[in-house]
């Protein structure tokens, strides 16, 4: 496409929505953003281990030419949200490449905290099918060629929502973006409920985040189980003390994941 906003049709309403181009996007300042965000500073030393794993990032996608990846984690508490956000910032300050980064771990949303992107309207409302353009919930993080499109915390039925026709629409949009593109998907853990086992058939892949001494190899086997056949790109160990950076990762534990029962 050359035009700098182009459109695509929805699969359950016979209608046109824009293409939510970079260049089309409202700006947030990466200043507003929490201490959780390290990869937008490449002078921090935390950013190396995201501009690491943005290396082998590209290099999976290479042959296979995908551009969706999910970011999950057996159990809560592992430090997904923080990896995803990060990698996706480390994407988004190279040049060739444009990075969108999706939030759909929708009962507890994250990612807009992180960014420190304020609102009450994101993806949970456009899948709910209300009348919600992407462009108006998408922000671009300064100069980068980042672009965030957060969700904010509800209790909704959110597998129905993940097997709808506004998300097949999602997933149509994000592929109908520039060759260059890169999506990041940040899903719930694989065991909070079944978003992310639902989500990851549409993906070309799925990074696992584990964390150290918390995450069993019986729960990465069985995590791994439940994605197949979507490949597995990688897995990243989180707060591995030791290694480069610090080992803080996503503040603290998901005590009670879910905290009202749906």
């Amino acid at each position: 496409m050359n035009e700098p906003y182009g459109r695509i049709a929805f699969n359950d309403e016979k209608r046109l929505i824009n293409v939510p181009f970079l260049e089309t996007l409202d700006v947030v300042d990466p200043a507003q953003s929490s201490d959780k965000l390290v990869a937008v500073d490449s002078n921090d030393a935390r950013s190396r281990p995201f501009n690491l794993l943005r290396a082998q990032i590209i290099k999976k996608l290479g042959p296979t030419q995908g551009k969706m990846i999910g970011i999950t984690s057996a159990a809560p508490g592992a430090g997904k949200s923080f990896v995803a956000s990060n990698l996706a910032a480390s994407l988004g300050m190279l040049s060739n490449r444009k990075t969108y980064l999706l939030d759909l771990d929708l009962r507890r949303a994250s990612v807009a905290g992180i960014f420190g992107i304020r609102g009450n309207v994101g993806l949970t409302e456009f899948l709910m099918g209300e009348d919600v353009e992407l462009k108006s919930i998408g922000r671009r993080i300064g100069t980068t060629n980042l672009a965030v499109f957060p969700s904010y915390p509800a209790m909704v039925n959110s597998a129905e929502l993940m097997v709808g026709d506004r998300f097949e629409s999602l997933i149509a949009v994000m592929r109908a973006l520039p060759a260059d593109a890169i999506v990041i998907v940040d899903l719930p853990p694989i065991f909070a409920n079944d978003d992310a086992i639902l989500v990851a058939g549409q993906l070309d892949g799925v990074v696992m985040i584990v964390e150290q001494g918390v995450t069993t190899k019986k729960q990465l086997q069985s995590a791994l189980q439940f994605i197949d056949p979507t490949p597995l790109l990688g897995t990243v160990f989180n707060r591995f003390d030791g290694g480069v950076g610090d080992p803080y990762g996503y503040g603290g534990k998901y005590e009670g994941y879910y905290s009202t029962k749906t």
